[in-house]
């Protein structure tokens, strides 16, 4: 009824600069109840023709045909590869308005080269350091 827009602050008014936010994978199936979208892009400009918002979509679609298994959402495809696979396909770097539930650490945006000595760790080095 457009009563909220016109009593809301000025500082809370839609503004000139307009564009649109994206989000990838929801979907609501039956069994296991509703997925939410990421929020991967939270805000882009967008005018005609449109050039910026064609070039992450196909991004997307090359990604999908290329990895996504037959039949398969890309809501599962993103689950499958992990989040920060799908934000180095799209070349966005992570951002705070991506995460979820914050405070439960959600994504860790680790690479193996940014982390001191990699991933790979020796088990009976880590128990005779930690022995009781």
């Amino acid at each position: 009824c457009m009563h909220c827009i016109n009593v809301m602050p000025r500082a809370l008014r839609p503004g000139t600069d307009t564009g649109i936010s994206l989000l990838f994978g929801a979907k609501a199936p039956i069994l296991e109840g509703a997925q939410m979208s990421l929020l991967t892009i939270p805000f882009m400009k967008v005018e005609p023709p449109y050039d910026n918002v064609k070039e992450v979509i196909e991004k997307v679609w090359d990604w999908w045909m290329e990895e996504g298994k037959n039949r398969e959402r890309l809501g599962e495809l993103i689950q499958r590869y992990g989040i920060p696979k799908f934000l180095e396909v799209l070349g966005v770097p992570p951002m705070p308005q991506m995460v979820r539930e914050p405070r439960s650490n959600p994504y860790i945006f680790w690479k193996e080269e940014d982390v001191p000595g990699g991933f790979k760790r020796e088990i009976d080095d880590f128990r005779t350091r930690h022995a009781r």
